[in-house]
């Protein structure tokens, strides 16, 4: 390979300052400035996409860090920008960079590469093209899930590329299933581990196993009633056995799939009626509870949380609602459906999931919100709460936890005197 070039990756500056005039002001109407300079968007579109143009060129490069650091610049732009247009013209370009790197390029090159092709078809939403990108990346993606002398992690990112994009594109059934068929040829094998003594591959293989169970559980949110039916039969009674694995995040996976199979389940058939109930209500309460004291604190916090969820699941059919703001607009999170939806894409998006939520029109397709708010510059300044009003509420809320801490302090010291 030749030198590395000195790639200067896409940075939050640049997401900043190109959308500050139309969309960053939505997510924070604080972040608006009265006073400020005023943004040429044409100017900044330009520079933008120059910038873009370079990134598209050097994933062709011969050194692997510079095509990786070009693959995660374009992650950055896709996931905090709409750039349908510039895409729509370069869609062919990115497939085949995208295809080239997963093929050719070495484990951190090719996860970058699956990631960007979820953020491709994330940005082109479901239509033909995406369904061209798909026809293209789809095979590439399966056939390094199912290659054992790939990287674990190479492997991981396309479970979760492969389950995403599918999600998205495929409105051809045969392929919906196909795909959800290669990752349960994936996952299952970690029910055989439970029956292994001596599973000593199986933890290296586990954030494998939890991808491909995750891309599956999104793919299954999609299928036709009676296709989810004969999953739930295949299923059900086995992914109790993942809730004893060593592994939190695998617990947590198995534990949602469950409450996410008993949720559709009640949803095809009223009178659902589940044979190991008492025993799988035990599990649950176990892992709700648990005080295992080899295990870290941070960790038994977030496995009782998860679990007191899924037990109210399972037991009462009740999910506790969840409320997410993107500036003027809320969406209420009331199912497990739902929530495994928003959490998949929360997780490829990072923090540019408010600006998606309130501008893409595929995401918000999904979520039904209906077409984006569009918000002028004198409605954000409406909105924009006044610094000093800020400063006193800041304060006061500051002097509260101060107050209810010092209660909890008081009660939990011990009381005597000392000399």
């Amino acid at each position: 390979g030749g030198q590395p070039r000195n790639v200067q990756p896409f940075s939050d500056e640049d997401a900043s300052i190109e959308t500050m005039s139309h969309c960053s002001g939505f997510s924070d109407p604080a972040s608006f400035t009265e006073d400020g300079p005023e943004v040429d968007e044409e100017a900044t579109q330009e520079d933008l996409e120059y910038k873009l143009k370079g990134f598209i060129d050097l994933t062709l490069d011969k050194s692997a860090k510079t095509r990786q650091a070009a693959l995660e610049s374009l992650k950055s732009a896709f996931s905090s920008k709409i750039l349908y247009e510039f895409i729509m013209e370069r869609r062919m370009t990115l497939t085949d960079s995208i295809e080239r790197c997963i093929k050719k390029g070495k484990s951190d090159e090719q996860c970058a590469a699956a990631g960007l092709a979820c953020l491709l078809c994330v940005q082109m939403g479901s239509g033909i093209e995406s369904e061209e990108i798909f026809k293209t990346l789809g095979p590439v993606l399966k056939k390094i899930v199912c290659d054992g002398t790939a990287s674990i992690q190479a492997r991981q990112a396309c479970a979760t590329s492969l389950g995403i994009c599918c999600f998205i594109v495929t409105d051809d059934i045969t392929e919906l299933y196909s795909t959800m068929e290669c990752l349960e040829n994936i996952f299952t094998k970690a029910y055989q581990r439970d029956r292994d003594t001596n599973g000593v591959s199986s933890t290296h293989n586990t954030v494998l196993h939890i991808s491909a169970l995750l891309a599956w559980t999104l793919l299954l949110t999609i299928c036709p009633m009676n296709e989810v039916k004969k999953k739930i039969e295949m299923h059900l009674h086995k992914l109790p056995s993942l809730l004893s694995c060593d592994d939190l995040n695998m617990r947590i996976a198995a534990g949602e799939t469950l409450a996410l199979l008993f949720e559709l389940a009640r949803e095809t058939d009223a009178d659902f009626f589940y044979e190991d109930m008492e025993l799988l209500t035990e599990k649950l309460r176990a892992l709700a509870t648990d005080g295992n004291k080899h295990r870290a604190k941070v960790d038994k916090r977030k496995q009782r949380s998860v679990f007191r969820d899924v037990l109210r699941a399972v037991e009462e059919r009740d999910f506790p609602t969840e409320m997410v703001k993107f500036g003027p607009e809320r969406m209420y999170i009331d199912c497990w459906v739902k929530k495994q939806t928003y959490d998949t894409f929360k997780e490829i998006l990072g923090s540019g999931m408010q600006y998606h939520l309130q501008s893409n029109d595929f995401l918000r397709n999904v979520f039904e919100l209906g077409p984006p708010v569009m918000l002028d510059a004198a409605t954000l300044k409406t909105m924009k709460i006044p610094r000093f009003e800020r400063h006193l509420y800041n304060s006061a809320a500051f002097k509260a936890r101060t107050k209810a801490r010092s209660k909890c302090r008081d009660k939990r010291a011990d009381v005597g005197e000392f000399f």
